[in-house]
């Protein structure tokens, strides 16, 4: 081979592996997710997209006493109808008066318990955030990851309010703490558990305290996609 000829393979190919090699890392930095979106993907977001109507009934069972309502949401033009034992009233949310305002509301709650770990996403210009290793969670006592969600004292229904999240290595919320206004004890602490899939999201369908004093939980859960 003449000299000239293998200086030059030497060459391309040198140019090649730089090119393999950066293309490499740009894909190792694409694929490189934060605890967020970790946790929002686990629970299906990559699929929220094609969602046309959610549709649930939240239910809580507190002692003797019972409550529910149901909710039909359509997320791509944001109108939301609510269903009670004693009213109907759909309404679009870019649009509300004041007796929708107050309604949506409880829309805010009953939708951040369903998918919350999606919901953190979606506000993440307006929370602070801390992620932990190796933290033991309320219930269980068991070794989890802990993330803490501080919302903004400006605007919202509940501002100022946090929430530590705490799960496994499958970004799974297992259980969670609410804590009103960021203090520091605890207003409330439940499980996530009885997941299912539905319609390519994953929704834990049972909330509880440890005593079974306080269940949370839905049902006619529905989901219509494209």
């Amino acid at each position: 081979m003449k000299p000239y000829l293998y200086s030059f393979i030497v060459a391309f190919a040198l140019i090649i592996g730089c090119k393999n090699e950066k293309k490499t890392t740009t894909t190792e930095v694409e694929k490189e997710l934060s605890i967020l979106e970790k946790l929002a993907y686990a629970n299906g977001f990559e699929n929220w997209n094609k969602v046309q109507e959610l549709k649930f009934t939240f239910n809580v069972d507190r002692d003797t006493s019972h409550f529910e309502r149901t909710w039909i949401w359509e997320p791509k033009i944001n109108q939301v109808t609510a269903i009670t034992d004693v009213d109907t009233l759909t309404y679009l949310r870019k649009d509300m008066d004041s007796v929708a305002h107050k309604t949506n509301g409880g829309f805010i709650n009953d939708k951040y318990w369903l998918i919350a770990p999606i919901n953190i996403l979606w506000d993440k210009n307006g929370i602070d955030y801390d992620h932990s290793q190796n933290v033991e969670a309320p219930i269980s006592k068991k070794p989890m990851q802990k993330l803490t969600v501080v919302y903004s004292n400006e605007g919202g229904y509940t501002p100022g309010d946090a929430y530590d999240f705490y799960f496994g290595d499958d970004h799974m919320v297992k259980e969670w703490m609410f804590r009103k206004g960021n203090q520091a004890e605890p207003s409330l602490i439940t499980t996530w558990e009885d997941y299912v899939d539905i319609g390519g999201l994953k929704i834990a369908k049972m909330h509880q305290k440890e005593d079974g004093s306080f269940k949370l939980y839905f049902t006619d859960v529905a989901v219509k996609t494209n």
